[in-house]
């Protein structure tokens, strides 16, 4: 099977998890990136730090990573620049509608046992696997 990584997947996984659980336990807040990105404009004082250093390292990690593996190109996108915006604008606008995103309900809500998280992510689950079906068996992308 084409791009089948589970060992990698397993390390980014657990990655992913150590972060959330670093920045719940040094920080007391909750890994949700679009409630980071989104709080950044009204927040203030000590408050702003820890968000751009949380998004800092964000755009940092796959750099560092490329260099230490020694990737040197980055993976190309198959997708049209307007499919790619108008999936983001979707993504932002279903963040809002489900307050919060995967990271902060499929990550850090399930750990909680959140009934609202687990909710939530399972029709993002639904959701994205409708529209990959609708998007290559009936619209042949």
């Amino acid at each position: 099977m084409d791009g089948f990584t589970p060992y990698s997947s397993a390390a980014g996984g657990a990655m992913i998890g150590a972060a959330a659980a670093l920045l719940w336990y040094g920080a007391g807040r909750i890994m949700g990136v679009s409630g980071i990105v989104g709080g950044l404009a009204t927040a203030r004082g000590s408050d702003i730090g820890w968000r751009l250093c949380f998004l800092a390292g964000l755009l940092a990690a796959p750099l560092l990573l490329s260099t230490v593996a020694g990737i040197d190109r980055p993976p190309s996108l198959q997708a049209a620049p307007m499919l790619l915006i108008a999936a983001g604008l979707l993504v932002g606008y279903g963040t809002r509608l489900g307050s919060g995103c995967t990271s902060g309900h499929g990550v850090c809500g399930l750990a909680r046992l959140s009934p609202r998280s687990l909710m939530a992510t399972g029709l993002f689950m639904a959701s994205g696997a409708a529209v990959v079906f609708v998007a290559r068996h009936l619209m042949g992308a």
